[in-house]
């Protein structure tokens, strides 16, 4: 079987999200997309997360109409920071018989190289590139790399910080959610301070 893997930390997630991980598990050759939440990305601060299992929750709400996209908290039981060299190896012993290719925007490809142990990752895993919109000269290190599979999918420029940043001001950023994850985030009043 085919995995995609979609990391973020999903803070929160949002029909952006679900776009880019529905067009992969569609259009690209793979069985299913996973979207592990990732507890502690390196370059983020970890005071402005939601509680892990809360994220969690929100992405099991989002993904339930979709068989070919499920949750994932395999990085919860993994040392922090994470790193995914260090998941996908974890990954690879827990489900030998699985493919594990990782699914990611153009922005990171560009900052690959910058990745702890990137070589090994291209080495044992295709990577899937979505388009972003970028005023940055494209990085073409990797765009010719056998393993690297850019993909056309929709440009989608929605982020988890607008939509928290709106929240706080207040403003009505229900259409940029999975209905069930709004209501989940109005419940709890998430993001309102």
């Amino acid at each position: 079987m085919k995995i995609g893997l979609y990391f973020g930390t999903f803070n929160p997630i949002h029909v952006g999200h679900l776009i880019i991980a529905n067009h992969m598990a569609e259009h690209a050759d793979l069985d299913q997309v996973w979207m592990v939440v990732t507890p502690h990305n390196p370059l983020k601060k970890k005071s402005t997360l939601l509680d892990d299992y809360h994220r969690l929750q929100m992405v099991h709400l989002a993904t339930e109409d979709f068989p070919k996209i499920k949750p994932s908290d395999i990085e919860f039981k993994l040392s922090q920071p994470n790193y995914t060299v260090n998941t996908l190896v974890h990954l690879q012993e827990k489900y030998p018989s699985y493919e594990f290719s990782l699914i990611m925007g153009e922005d990171n490809l560009k900052s690959l190289h910058k990745w702890k142990n990137y070589e090994a990752i291209l080495a044992n895993h295709e990577i899937y590139v979505y388009p972003r919109l970028s005023t940055e000269a494209e990085n073409v290190m990797f765009k010719d790399h056998p393993r690297i599979h850019m993909i056309d999918a929709p440009v989608v420029e929605i982020s988890s910080t607008f939509i928290r940043n709106n929240i706080k001001k207040g403003k009505n950023v229900q259409p940029l959610l999975p209905a069930k994850v709004w209501e989940y985030i109005d419940h709890n009043n998430f993001y309102k301070k």
